[in-house]
């Protein structure tokens, strides 16, 4: 052979073995270099222009903006988040809705709505990327969920396969949570359940908590120790074991509650995320517990 039909030969054999890797061996390198899902499941973006709820408890003096937070995500390698309705905001979810709409599908939001709202808006809420709505109750009046109200708007909930997320201290859960589990809706508690501060894990609502886990229609976000509590990061330390053993590694949900309303003098988005190594100290199992939302916020 000559060096030229050498040369033409070898062309041929590359060319056919970049067919090959382009035919298989370079979908699954492309397949393995896409990042795996790692998803923050609860934060607040808002701004001062936005009309403030009245009656609210608390009203931030700062702007908390979806670019920064978009940010914060970038930084800290989460691939996805949940932006969850603020209270002082109320039932007008339109900056909610624009920053889910703005992202392309990286988002997913938790409205808070009347229980009387029209079926059509939460249909247009679905469509845009919400995935349920929150009922915080810290400081309000328990709701009568067994009214026709509330029953009609569980049905729809139930029939879009929403979440019903709930900011209660763990003692009132324990009672409201078996009544929408009867209604046949999907459950989230936040912020570890927000057991009795002085009790922590030996309060009886927190221990009743844990029943829930059986359910397998219950999940608790692992975010925000500090709302627990002086203590609170030595609480979830104690409260992570006990929480994965009812409800299995999948039932949890990581949240970053950036911008840590209340709580900005002492918190950041890096410091909750690093907390996260130690409370979850095995990264397959952190891996895990950021990636199991996936279903759930329907990512």
């Amino acid at each position: 052979m000559t060096s030229r039909e050498h040369g033409v030969t070898r062309r041929r054999f590359a060319a056919g073995l970049i067919g090959a890797v382009a035919a298989g061996g370079l979908a699954s390198r492309v397949r393995a270099e896409v990042p795996q899902l790692a998803i923050d499941t609860h934060a607040h973006v808002f701004h001062r222009g936005l009309k403030l709820a009245p009656g609210r408890r608390y009203a931030p003096d700062y702007d908390a903006p979806l670019a920064l937070y978009l940010q914060q995500l970038d930084q800290n390698g989460i691939t996805n988040g949940v932006l969850v309705q603020p209270s002082f905001l109320g039932t007008d979810n339109s900056y909610l809705v624009e920053c889910l709409k703005a992202t392309n599908g990286r988002l997913r939001g938790i409205a808070v709505v009347d229980p009387g709202v029209a079926v059509d808006e939460l249909r247009a809420l679905d469509r845009a990327g919400v995935a349920g709505i929150r009922l915080n109750l810290v400081g309000q009046p328990l709701p009568d969920l067994t009214s026709s109200e509330w029953t009609a708007l569980l049905a729809h909930i139930r029939t879009l396969d929403w979440q019903i997320e709930i900011q209660r201290n763990a003692s009132d859960l324990a009672m409201l949570a078996p009544r929408l589990l009867n209604q046949g809706v999907k459950v989230v508690l936040d912020h570890f359940a927000l057991p009795d501060a002085k009790l922590g894990i030996d309060d009886p609502g927190f221990q009743s908590v844990l029943k829930l886990g059986a359910t397998r229609n219950v999940w608790v976000k692992i975010s925000a120790p500090y709302r627990n509590g002086a203590a609170g990061e030595a609480f979830a330390k104690q409260a992570y074991p006990l929480l994965r053993r009812a409800y299995g590694v999948d039932r949890l949900l990581w949240g970053s509650d950036w911008p840590h309303t209340q709580f900005e003098a002492t918190q950041s988005y890096a410091k909750n995320r690093k907390f996260l190594d130690e409370l979850v100290t095995d990264a397959d199992e952190r891996a895990q517990v950021l990636a199991s939302p996936r279903g759930l916020f329907r990512f």
